[in-house]
């Protein structure tokens, strides 16, 4: 293994950075229910099933967009994707705060 080398004086070793949904998680909880909180390793759970959700999502939009013979993906195929990734009710309910997410972000 090797080690990494000792930081030039004045300067700040700088880790990699995570990218992560937890404040937004926290958030999304807070509104639903203020008065409870969530354990490291629920919020971890939490964080994989978002990543996960996110990369069928992506992959499928990026195959709606494959077929259509397009070189950028918008926000219809992304709203196809979840149509066909999410299960009944809840594509319905993710379609409504997409659209609403959308036009918030148009104006």
């Amino acid at each position: 293994m090797a080690k990494t080398a000792a930081p030039a004086a004045g300067r700040k070793y700088n880790r990699k950075r995570k990218e992560t949904f937890n404040i937004y998680i926290f958030k999304v909880l807070k509104q639903v229910h203020p008065d409870i909180g969530m354990s490291k390793r629920a919020m971890n759970v939490m964080n994989g099933f978002v990543h996960d959700t996110f990369d069928r999502i992506a992959a499928e939009a990026s195959n709606i967009v494959k077929y259509n013979k397009k070189a950028t993906m918008d926000a219809r195929a992304v709203q196809c994707a979840c149509k066909l990734v999410l299960p009944g009710e809840l594509s319905k309910h993710a379609e409504t705060e997409a659209s609403k997410a959308v036009n918030k972000y148009a104006q």
